[in-house]
């Protein structure tokens, strides 16, 4: 893609306004918490004071709107923490000029090695380094500075002490993945009605495990609801494919596929009623025609055999489950099961340490991040303060709020960043200049705006920016800022921000696509690592090797998504060369996915551990393994993979009725296997024929 076509794109996705469900109640309830930080303080302290709280208040709001687990009191406690020191620390540097660009530095460099963490961290971290810029202009002296970071630590306090008194959903956010789980899996249901090999996207069910993680704490309050369903939907899964499979489930025409049409029509309409009933927390609603298909007995000649009437009987089994467990009525699945444990604070904080230092390394898209803020944020504030402006802290606040790790989102938000300030600062010095409103009317203005950005903010980033910067021209109204000294200048060193974002990454950039290669050959060894272990416990069923299976289909999915991810961002870069085609990335994502379904429909299969084993499974599953890790270290190093060993292995497997599904099984790995070695079989090249 050329630099022109990349940057339209960004552009478009950066101004593009989506329908998104909105929170008016939480984004009164933080409004709200504005509101009195910015009352209180101007009443006791004057405008000054209260422009400084106003900024701790906004921030720990805006920190409790990013997607995290964690509870959102403890999100609105850490960014006020963050924010306090971040500023305090700017105050006393703020004196020396050449000290306070090295603070400014190294602390834009901690808050880039933050994304390590994830986006919430790195989005809080963000908001300490942008409101160290704006808030060190206030205090005059050391212990002013001290007050001031009170001021702003309170403001988080005070927004944690709303989100305790008035609640609103509570395990909302775990409600809503576990609803999105059940909902994506009666979708997937309805498309294999028509489609038997339609692909699932497994997200949702990952977006649940990691809604899951708790502390022991949360786990002794949380709602019988949210217990033990993700597992419920995991198992779901795998029957609902070996169903629609014609391989291993019904005939592909037929009788029996008109049953298991009708089997997974009553399946999607079962799930849809409990992702609904999870969401809304009300009582299971079940429509009668879909219970009728699954709970009457069929006509004989409508009976599946085989396979698939055990896997039939299977979900039946399921989706009754699911509804007594929605239903409040028990079930060792939503009483027994033991949540996944998140770790404590001091247990937290060697892992976070662990999983920076990884991305301690030339070519982490982490570090080259950091690199880049450190770099950006001080050379900005160096120009703010040479340009005869005024307000020069506005470029490197742009800049730090707008870049981020990856090229789309950085150049995106730089557009959007200018668009909504540009238009969010008009409206608000047509408001200024129009009625020329005192320190009170201004301070209401301001809470207008942050409510109207918290509110939209899930519509885009373009909308929240248009509040967001009305919010800013009020405050620093109220502080008694002419709107002469501000409107003119902001424009000018948005622009100057943005820019300096923008050139950032161009000198510097972090590409995801030459590391395709990379996330090819992690998605081959996973995928293979889980077809391996599904084979193996059918080879020996006696040794427990469920979690095995377990583990190894979530090294798959989580190999998978980042695939899914890194293509994703590789095409909205203007890097010409790929290091892997498009043909051949196609060609071998399509043949991971099928490859991938094969062990999907071994697990809705799996034996008990007094089954016969099937010992012939046990060489191929160990060439099987082997191989696929070869051909990992093959894609690395550009060269074809090799599955000699596997075929040999799946030609000396003699036939038997006993092993039939895991036989065919085999052979439909080996048939994906051949489809990736020929997506990644090197085309030679053509010359074009001379002309005579």
């Amino acid at each position: 893609m050329t630099w022109l076509r990349a940057l339209r794109r960004s552009a478009r996705e950066g101004l593009r306004i989506e329908r998104a469900g909105l929170e008016p109640l939480v984004a009164l309830r933080a409004a709200a918490g504005v509101a009195i930080v910015i009352g209180l303080s101007l009443w006791l302290a004057g405008p000054l004071v209260a422009a400084s709280s106003a900024f701790g208040a906004f921030a720990s709001g805006m920190a409790t709107f990013q997607r995290s687990w964690r509870p959102r009191p403890v999100l609105a406690l850490v960014a006020a923490g963050g924010l306090a020191v971040s500023t305090f620390l700017g105050y006393l540097a703020g004196a020396h000029w050449w000290v306070f660009v090295v603070l400014l530095a190294v602390w834009a460099f901690l808050a880039g090695m933050a994304w390590a963490l994830g986006a919430t961290a790195g989005i809080v971290s963000s908001l300490t380094v942008a409101v160290m810029l704006v808030v060190i202009t206030l205090p005059t002296s050391a212990l002013s500075a001290f007050g001031h970071a009170l001021v702003i630590a309170a403001g988080g306090v005070v927004q944690a002490a709303l989100i305790v008194l008035f609640p609103v959903r509570r395990w909302g956010l775990q409600r809503d993945a576990l609803a999105d789980a059940f909902a994506a899996e009666a979708d997937y249901a309805r498309r294999l009605r028509h489609d038997p090999f339609a692909p699932f996207d497994p997200e949702p069910l990952m977006t649940a495990r990691s809604a899951a993680v708790i502390t022991d704490r949360q786990a002794r309050r949380r709602p019988a609801a949210l217990r033990g369903k993700r597992v419920l939907a995991e198992r779901i899964r795998p029957v609902l494919t070996s169903l629609a499979d014609p391989t291993v489930g019904a005939a592909a025409e037929g009788p029996e596929r008109d049953r298991a049409r009708e089997l997974l029509a009553a399946a999607a309409s079962v799930l849809d009623a409990v992702a609904r009933a999870v969401r809304e927390a009300e009582p299971v609603r079940v429509p009668p025609e879909a219970e009728s298909v699954v709970l009457v007995e069929p006509a004989p000649e409508e009976r599946l055999t085989g396979p698939a009437r055990r896997t039939a009987l299977r979900l039946v089994a399921l989706l009754s489950e699911a509804v007594s467990s929605a239903a409040g009525r028990g079930g060792s699945v939503s009483t027994d099961t033991a949540h996944l444990r998140r770790p404590s604070v001091p247990e937290l904080l060697p892992l976070a340490v662990r999983t920076v230092r990884r991305e301690v390394r030339f070519d982490s898209p982490v570090l080259r991040h950091a690199v880049r803020l450190a770099a950006v944020t001080p050379a900005g504030y160096a120009l703010g303060a040479a340009l005869p402006l005024g307000h020069g802290y506005w470029a490197p606040l742009t800049s730090v709020l707008v870049m981020r790790p990856d090229f789309s989102q950085t150049y995106g938000r730089s557009v959007a960043r200018f668009v909504g300030t540009l238009a969010g600062v008009t409206v608000a010095t047509a408001v200024m200049q129009s009625f020329a409103p005192g320190p009170y009317p201004c301070a209401a203005l301001a809470v207008v705006s942050v409510a109207l950005m918290y509110g939209l903010m899930r519509t885009g980033y373009l909308v929240s920016q248009v509040a967001a910067s009305a919010y800013v021209v009020f405050l620093l109204g109220m502080a008694g800022s002419s709107w002469t000294q501000t409107v003119p200048d902001r424009v000018l060193l948005t622009m100057l921000g943005g820019v300096l974002a923008m050139a950032a990454y161009a000198l510097f950039p972090a590409w995801e696509t030459p590391r395709l290669r990379n996330r090819l050959a992690d998605r081959v060894k996973a995928t293979g690592q889980y077809a391996a272990a599904a084979m193996e416990a059918h080879a020996a069923p006696a040794r427990g090797r469920r979690e095995a299976v377990r583990a190894a289909l979530l090294d798959a999915r989580a190999a998978a998504l980042a695939w899914d991810q890194a293509v994703a961002r590789a095409d909205a870069e203007p890097v010409r060369g790929r290091g892997l085609s498009r043909r051949a990335a196609d060609g071998a994502d399509a043949a991971l996915s099928a490859m991938g379904r094969v062990p999907m429909l071994m697990e809705a299969h799996l034996p008990a551990p007094d089954a016969d084993p099937v010992p012939d499974a046990a060489p191929f599953a160990r060439h099987l393994r082997t191989a696929t890790a070869d051909a990992a270290t093959a894609v690395r190093e550009r060269r074809p993979p090799d599955f000699a060993p596997v075929r040999a292995a799946l030609q000396a497997w003699p036939r038997s009725d006993a092993d039939r599904i895991v036989r065919r099984s085999a052979e439909l790995l080996m048939e994906t296997l051949d489809d990736l070695e020929a997506a990644l079989r090197p085309r030679p090249r053509t010359r074009p024929a001379r002309r005579r």
